[in-house]
């Protein structure tokens, strides 16, 4: 049976005790733009997630690297229930600064951490991990969304010494901020562009011909700013080549990279579904109409039901995520289909909740209205749930 350990509910509270204390009371201004979640996320890493001893390891894996020993994982293990937990407990109070400290520090300093050199983890994996420094992943384009690589325009062109980079990138979260960004571009070393690899640039805010646009105005997820990215002739130095070598599978990685955003979706929509489901039965209990608590009409109680089926199953599901990756056996078709049965269920959850709370729901000031708002995105980033249900189709049917 699937249950969490006292050290898993010793790091929920933690951050569930940091997300009620120091960002709820800033949800309004983060969502209205007054005010950018980085410093409440280096706060967060500072405070709670102990930057410190998470810092220290990145080091020793470094040195472990130069050795040429195999680099060991922290003292306490690899856990990845831990992450879920903390991506949980974000996006329960606010699910738009959930997803740039996850793609920060997950889809920028994990890469960056995991296959980059031991002078690429010093210099721009520790402070992006560590929330000193903020972090993009930069891989779609205005052209190449679903079809990431097939479309891609972005080029790498081989000079000496490095790297030339002409492109654009957009909807990309921390973009208009962010000091590293982690870039996809294709080698232009001739030869059909279709074939060309695929591989990544870590590049720096203050680059000559690398600039941002600002922050687009969003239906949801409003405390994370989305933006583009503009490369005009930026020259990347070879060391900034992650890895620091070209590599032909390049297109590997970033597929293993999108399989992790999607199993991060699991728990970023269990926050919001479980969110919504205690703001939704405390308001049944309370709430009075006809002279008895709405609690007792059977029309709120089956969506209360329907709410915790979704809520249960999350679970579940979030636990097998982890299993499979502490495993290392993933399951590409049930990652895919997780993340669309996950986000399904955050704006179905999300919508009833505010049908629960009838016009207070629609109301700014209830919680529900943005987890309703920050929930749509989930069924598009991360692969559409078209794309999700296709690739699973087509793995379980053996066509890919």
């Amino acid at each position: 049976m699937f249950a969490l350990t006292q050290e898993h509910r010793m790091v929920q509270k933690a951050v569930r005790d940091f997300a009620e204390k120091e960002i709820l009371p800033n949800v309004e201004a983060l969502d209205g733009g007054e005010i950018l979640p980085f410093d409440l996320i280096k706060k967060l890493m500072k405070q709670v997630l102990a930057a410190d001893f998470l810092a220290e390891s990145l080091e020793n894996r470094a040195r472990a690297l130069e050795a040429g020993r195999k680099p060991e994982e922290s003292g306490r293990g690899f856990d990845p229930l831990i992450p879920s937990l903390i991506l949980k407990e974000l996006s329960r109070i606010s699910p738009g600064l959930c997803m740039s400290w996850a793609v920060s520090v997950g889809l920028c300093g994990n890469n960056i951490r995991d296959r980059g050199t031991p002078d690429q983890i010093r210099r721009f994996a520790i402070p992006v991990m560590c929330g000193d420094k903020i972090g993009a992943w930069a891989l779609t384009e205005p052209e190449a969304g679903s079809d990431a690589f097939g479309s891609m325009k972005t080029t790498a062109q081989p000079v000496d010494g490095g790297y030339v980079l002409n492109g654009s990138k957009t909807f990309i979260t921390n973009g208009p901020h962010a000091d590293i960004l982690l870039c996809y571009a294709k080698v232009d070393r001739g030869g059909e562009e279709a074939t060309r690899p695929v591989n990544a640039f870590i590049l720096t805010r203050g680059m000559k011909g690398l600039s941002t646009g600002p922050a687009f105005k969003k239906m949801g997820m409003k405390d994370s700013p989305t933006g583009e990215v503009f490369l005009d002739n930026v020259f990347v130095p070879a060391a900034n080549l992650l890895g620091g070598r070209e590599k032909t599978e390049g297109r590997a990685e970033v597929r293993k990279s999108l399989g992790g955003e999607r199993s991060g979706i699991c728990p970023m929509c269990l926050g919001i579904v479980e969110r919504c489901y205690e703001l939704s039965v405390k308001y049944a209990k309370k709430r009075r109409q006809f002279g008895r608590p709405i609690a007792e009409f059977q029309a709120v109680q089956v969506k209360v039901a329907n709410m915790y089926i979704h809520l249960q199953n999350l679970w579940n599901a979030v636990f097998r995520l982890a299993e499979m990756d502490r495993q290392k056996t993933p399951d590409p078709a049930y990652i895919c289909a997780s993340k669309v049965y996950a986000a399904r269920a955050a704006v179905e959850v999300s919508l009833d909740a505010i049908q629960i709370h009838g016009g207070y729901g629609y109301m700014a000031e209830f919680h529900v209205e943005k987890l309703m708002r920050d929930a749509k995105l989930l069924e598009i980033g991360a692969g559409t749930t078209d794309i999700n249900l296709l690739t699973t189709a087509r793995l379980e049917l053996g066509l890919l």
